[in-house]
């Protein structure tokens, strides 16, 4: 087998299930940290908690839970191809939470001396979240069956 032929394949492949890999993922990860929220089993409890003080409504642990259920919503809806529109959706108004902390929590989230350039373990894990956006942009891209080169 030659290299190109080879390469067509594993490019096939992963054109055929990669979007699907990722739905997958989503479902599984957003299901799985989320429902650590609300069973008080999250480590990223005290983060979301020290975020949302300035909110007018609910305190910490109700929006804990809140946000744990949303994450379990955007999971489930990743799960099948007819709710991949409330996914993204969902996903896209859950980001802005998610990057508060970068905003509200400086303090937390970047290294004493080091902002904007240098973040903490919690800065890093948000920021990671970039990743998470472009992945739901090809997923929702697919949903009137684009097939886009770039």
């Amino acid at each position: 087998m030659s290299f190109d032929e080879f390469d067509k394949r594993v490019s096939g492949f992963m054109a055929r299930w990669g979007t699907l890999a990722v739905r997958i993922s989503f479902g599984i990860i957003f299901i799985w940290f989320g429902i650590l929220k609300p069973l008080g089993i999250s480590s990223a409890a005290p983060l979301v908690i020290a975020t949302v003080p300035w909110l007018p409504i609910f305190d910490g642990e109700t929006w804990l839970s809140i946000i744990g259920w949303w994450e379990v919503a955007i999971g489930i809806a990743f799960l099948f191809r007819r709710t991949i529109r409330v996914a993204v959706a969902l996903l896209a108004l859950q980001m802005v939470g998610t990057f508060m902390p970068l905003i509200v929590l400086p303090e937390v989230t970047f290294q004493a001396g080091y902002f904007p350039y240098g973040p903490t373990l919690e800065g890093q894990y948000i920021i990671k979240n970039l990743m998470i956006i472009s992945a739901a942009l090809v997923v929702g891209g697919t949903v009137r069956g684009n097939k886009v080169d770039v």
